[in-house]
């Protein structure tokens, strides 16, 4: 299993930076980030500052979009980042969230969501691509390699992601829901003559180490909240008992609206709605043996990837002890099986 980051772009940009470090020193291969340009600072100048500054780690964003940026120009950036630093991109992509609401507009369609994978991969591996009635192509790019993960939820998003993703993002770390997920996901995969175990599978959720449940829990019931924004499109769509499986769909009962300037922000004050057990199924909290116990379950799913969002007041601490004693458990768990 693989780990990763997850860091909002917040001002100072060097502070991000210097975790992106941090991540790597500690043993994380992927550094993500939020792409919402109007809440947080522009992911993609930072990018370009993390891979000048690390060795190893592989960057991108947690997730774009295609209606805010032009597809070639997401494209162009990817490629570029890559000539320059050889290849330690990865491209995750929804249908749009924080990104588009704050601006009032909607998520793209599954057809567009589709569409933008297929021009976006292929221009960022350096090939030919038909967009717009033209034939597109890169003439200064060569050997770049990118995989477009696509985050999902509903039905149809899973269906899609099994069919053309390089890989799945899944927010939240309910083991259950996860493996209703990553089997529709796989099953789809199937359908479409793919072999489903080509996917990688990344489940993402906060990491907190500690053993004060309630502060912890304090400290990640934003995640709840921003969940539930995807949760509430879902259920609109399907109702509350359709196909999508009712331990992930009760809990926004409650809800009442939802804030984006306060989206993944501590102490965000529309989530009173999350109850402490979403907080415990959807996070990875407490000492580093529970962590692992439940990151152990994850990987017997399929789970290729964990990604710990660190949107909380113990960043360093927690990133020191999965750099000490998470990852060289599970990766020699992995080793012990070899």
């Amino acid at each position: 299993m693989d780990f990763g980051v997850v860091l909002q772009t917040n001002p100072p940009a060097a502070r991000t930076v210097q975790l992106a470090k941090l991540a790597e020193a500690h043993g994380f291969s992927h550094v993500w980030t939020f792409d919402s340009h109007l809440l947080w600072q522009e992911p993609y100048v930072i990018y370009s500052a993390i891979l000048a500054e690390t060795n190893r780690v592989t960057v991108g964003p947690f997730v774009t979009n295609p209606a805010t940026r032009d597809w070639t120009v997401t494209a162009s950036i990817f490629a570029t980042l890559n000539e320059m630093y050889g290849n330690r991109t990865v491209c995750g992509i929804g249908r749009g969230d924080s990104a588009v609401r704050v601006t009032n507009g909607k998520p793209v369609t599954m057809s567009e969501l589709r569409e933008s994978i297929h021009v976006i991969r292929e221009l960022a591996n350096s090939r030919a691509v038909e967009y717009k009635g033209a034939t597109l192509q890169f003439p200064w790019s060569r050997g770049s390699e990118l995989e477009v993960w696509v985050a999902a939820y509903g039905p149809m998003a899973l269906k899609l992601t099994g069919e053309v993703g390089d890989g799945f993002i899944l927010q939240l770390a309910d083991v259950d829901i996860a493996a209703w997920m990553i089997k529709t996901v796989k099953d789809a995969a199937a359908a479409a003559g793919r072999d489903p175990e080509s996917i990688a599978f990344c489940v993402a959720a906060p990491m907190y180490i500690g053993d004060d449940r309630e502060h912890m829990r304090e400290q990640c019931r934003w995640f709840g909240g921003m969940v539930g924004n995807h949760v509430a499109d879902i259920v609109a769509k399907y109702g509350m008992h359709g196909d999508v499986p009712e331990a992930l769909t009760n809990y926004i009962a409650g809800r009442t609206g939802y804030d984006y300037n306060s989206h993944g922000k501590s102490g965000n004050e529309h989530t009173d709605f999350v109850p402490d057990e979403i907080i415990d199924r959807f996070c990875v909290l407490g000492t580093a043996e529970e962590h692992i116990a439940k990151l152990e379950q994850l990987k017997a799913l399929g789970v290729t990837q964990f990604a710990g969002y660190l949107q909380h007041d113990n960043k360093e601490e927690t990133m020191r002890v999965y750099g000490e004693t998470v990852i060289p458990a599970l990766s020699s768990h992995v080793t012990a099986k070899a």
